[in-house]
């Protein structure tokens, strides 16, 4: 269940900065929480909670021993179920908090830290470089758009499973879709005969298996979702795994328009629940933000 309420305005405390939150972008994870207490208690949270977790704004508050940031300053971030709110408040040093690039709005950066560190995790453990081939495994998703356009980036050969509607998304991300369920193997031999070379999965485990059937060697698959045990070998991958610099590297990508962010939607905050029902479909192409 998801309701709105009215809370008490949060302040700053010594070590803090608030940051009023202009846009929210939604992933995943954020409605499993929501619907899960046992994923939820992985993160340190407990039911009733906030909602969401990538976020965008501006600090408004500065406590007196925060550091790193000002009044004024554009930022974002993540906040595990606090993300959806007019205030975020959070502690500094901060670790899950950057400057928000001059030409890079608000919408954009708030798509970026759980999607974008993850995309980049889940590529780093196969080692992708040059010359691969690469299967990734639900890549018109928010996670997938971010993975083609990075692979992309590297020098790999990206083919991407996706339902037949997504085709010409896909292809403007520069991936070779390729229609998911019984017989991706086939489909996938038909359009690189030379076979893969890598893969990542992000949605489940049928890219993940097409890539061990097909012969590519299991420390040179990744997944990033919970699931059936594969093989020893196969990777798991998710946000906190990527390196350090990841997302102003992936900024500087946006800003010099080798990477776009697809924003599938945007909601009014007071629209909360069709935007999650929108995206628990896993029908959306791209990102979904929620504007406050």
């Amino acid at each position: 269940m998801l309701e709105l309420q009215e809370m008490p305005e949060p302040h700053a405390a010594p070590d803090e900065v608030r940051v009023r939150v202009t846009a929210a972008g939604l992933n995943p994870m954020d409605w499993q929480i929501a619907a899960q207490p046992d994923v939820a208690a992985r993160f340190g949270l407990t039911l009733p909670a906030g909602f969401g977790s990538d976020f965008a704004g501006v600090v408004d508050e500065v406590g007196a021993e925060a550091t790193g940031f000002a009044a004024g300053d554009r930022v974002y971030g993540a906040a595990i179920g606090r993300s959806v709110a007019d205030f975020v408040l959070v502690r500094t040093p901060a670790a899950h908090l950057w400057p928000t690039p001059d030409g890079i709005g608000d919408e954009v950066a708030a798509t970026l830290p759980v999607a974008g560190l993850t995309a980049s995790a889940a590529l780093a453990a196969i080692g992708l470089r040059t010359g691969d081939t690469v299967l990734i495994g639900g890549a018109a998703g928010g996670v997938g758009v971010f993975a083609v356009q990075l692979a992309k980036l590297a020098g790999a050969r990206v083919l991407g499973t996706a339902s037949e509607r997504t085709f010409g998304f896909l292809r403007g991300l520069g991936a070779e879709p390729v229609a998911y369920g019984p017989g991706l193997a086939d489909r996938v031999r038909a359009l690189a005969p030379e076979g893969i070379t890598a893969a990542t999965d992000l949605f489940g485990r049928e890219a993940a298996e097409t890539a061990l059937e097909l012969g590519a060697a299991p420390e040179r698959i990744s997944v990033v979702a919970d699931g059936p045990a594969l093989p020893p070998g196969v990777r798991t991958a998710g946000a906190l795994d990527a390196g350090p610099g990841t997302l102003e590297r992936i900024a500087d990508a946006i800003r010099s328009g080798q990477i776009t962010v697809p924003i599938a939607a945007t909601f009014p905050v007071e629209r909360i629940r069709e935007a999650v029902t929108t995206q628990a479909e896993r029908h959306v192409h791209g990102k979904i933000v929620i504007a406050l």
